[in-house]
């Protein structure tokens, strides 16, 4: 039986249930959901449909699970050697974690294995590997007293994540959160539980005790029912800054519950004349707003160019994104597969409208294709003659359509980046290294890139500017999130 067979029939084993207190179970009101291949249009596999009563449940468990130091009391190194576990079965378990994901989110199964797996079972083990080498702190007071600050882990964590990169995107949260000694309750995007429910099994099989980690599957109830939960003392979110705001009001309203959040984004990649290198910036322009479908919050879709050159950067970014293999996603050969669902299908669509009736000039894409297949899939697009104020310049797509905005002074590139409710990402593209620094430090975003974009790793900080949100993830810093502060006094008598 080849993979695709075997990772459809073994979804069986885990689907229809919840996880939680380290064993999959079924909703408590016994009700599931469908989630579908967006590949297809059709039903891949049935979930449980949870609701507050399973939070509670699974609150209760972390909890318990918390208090009686099972996990939070353990040595970090002890810790460490069961989250090196863990990651060892994520890498061990990748074709099939790969070929879930792929199925479910319609990403390139090429993508999936060479990146978003590998990646995700990277990030638990660097934080792993980092926790024993984080230090506390002595206060420098009198030579009679004594002044430690501590951390401690903040208690039990809500992590709900989005749909365009499911493993990876718990793996933000779950790394630096259980390291740190916290118990976590897990809500996936309701489009994309699988491999949450997959690896949530493989983390008890690393070790982990049972209760620590759970996996509570649903739509917006579910993620409600976290963020006002009177004994949920973090929430960790990722998605649109829309949804992130409602966290903050579940927060105002229970019991002020610590709230991360990375929100959304409307990124600018500024090209100047002088920029080195312009089939370089061209394929970093494509890829940039294109990959994954466009369905990336870091996206780079908006093209900020210096207007001489942006002819002839437009044919170079044309010819490159007409070479691109758009096809069925579990095809190794396919580096553009489908949006993840028919209302976001739907969506891409409507802006595209919007962006015609605005004034702009469709340059090239604009339609769905491979209709016959049944699935969801949509040219990558680009629209040219756009002014910083359309809504496709303004408003977050979270589809592969590139709005080209041009400039004539440095002046106003910056004015146009940060012309924007965002502040996640950025690039600029010069030779001069004066003006290169120059711009990033007047760009208000939590990443820049020169003469780059998005290259990022774990090792530093992925954070946002303006409503892209307050939240941290990777680096040292993400462990800030799910710790708490404590000084302890000592007068030496």
């Amino acid at each position: 039986m080849d993979l695709l067979n075997k990772t459809k029939s073994n979804l069986i084993d885990f689907c229809g249930d919840a996880f939680i207190d380290g064993q999959y179970c079924p909703a408590v009101s016994g009700e599931q959901f469908d989630t579908i291949n967006p590949a297809t249009g059709k039903v891949l596999a049935s979930i449980a449909n949870c609701d507050q009563r399973d939070v509670e449940v699974a609150v209760t468990s972390a909890r318990n699970a918390f208090n009686d130091g099972r996990w939070s009391h353990l040595a970090p190194k002890e810790r460490k050697e069961v989250l090196i576990r863990f990651a060892n079965l994520i890498d061990e378990n990748a074709a099939e974690l790969a070929m879930i994901e792929s199925l479910e989110t319609g990403k390139p199964i090429s993508n999936c294995e060479s990146l978003d797996i590998p990646k995700s079972a990277n990030l638990i083990r660097w934080h792993a590997e980092a926790i024993d080498k984080v230090y506390g702190e002595t206060a420098p007071i009198e030579r009679n007293k004594i002044g430690i600050v501590s951390k401690e882990p903040i208690g039990v964590v809500g992590a709900v994540v989005a749909w365009n990169f499911p493993l990876y995107l718990a793996c933000y949260k779950l790394g630096p959160a259980l390291i740190t000694g916290n118990s976590v309750i897990l809500k996936p995007a309701e489009q994309s539980s699988l491999t949450a429910l997959k690896v949530a099994e493989l983390a008890i099989k690393a070790g982990l005790p049972k209760g620590v980690f759970n996996v509570v599957t649903g739509d917006a109830k579910v993620g409600k029912a976290i963020g006002m939960h009177e004994d949920i003392d973090c929430v960790t979110f990722t998605g649109s800054s829309e949804v992130g705001k409602l966290f903050l009001s579940y927060a105002s309203q229970s019991n002020m519950k610590r709230i991360y959040i990375e929100g959304g984004g409307k990124s600018p990649q500024i090209v100047f004349a002088d920029a080195k290198n312009l089939n370089q910036v061209a394929e970093s322009i494509v890829w940039g707003c294109f990959y994954n479908q466009g369905q990336v919050c870091s996206a780079g879709s908006r093209l900020v160019v210096e207007e001489t050159i942006k002819d002839e950067l437009l044919v170079k970014i044309k010819e490159i994104t007409e070479s691109i293999t758009i096809g069925m996603p579990q095809d190794k050969a396919t580096q553009i597969g489908c949006v993840i669902s028919k209302e976001q299908l739907d969506r891409i669509e409507s802006y595209v409208a919007v962006g015609k009736k605005e004034g702009a000039k469709l340059y090239m894409g604009g339609h769905r294709i491979l209709e016959q297949i049944g699935g969801y899939y949509f040219q990558p697009t680009i629209f040219d003659e756009v002014t910083n104020n359309m809504r496709i310049a303004q408003e977050e797509i979270f589809g592969p359509v590139l709005s080209v905005i041009t400039f004539k002074t440095e002046k106003q590139a910056i004015e146009i980046a940060n012309d924007s409710k965002y502040g996640l990402s950025a690039g600029v593209w010069t030779q001069n290294i004066d003006k290169a620094l120059s711009v990033a430090k007047e760009i208000r975003a939590g990443q820049v890139g020169i003469n780059s974009y998005d290259s990022t790793d774990q090792t530093v900080p992925w954070c946002g500017f303006k409503q892209s949100g307050n939240g941290v993830d990777k680096s040292l810093h993400a462990m800030d999130h799910y710790t708490v502060m404590k000084t302890t006094w000592i007068e030496i008598n």
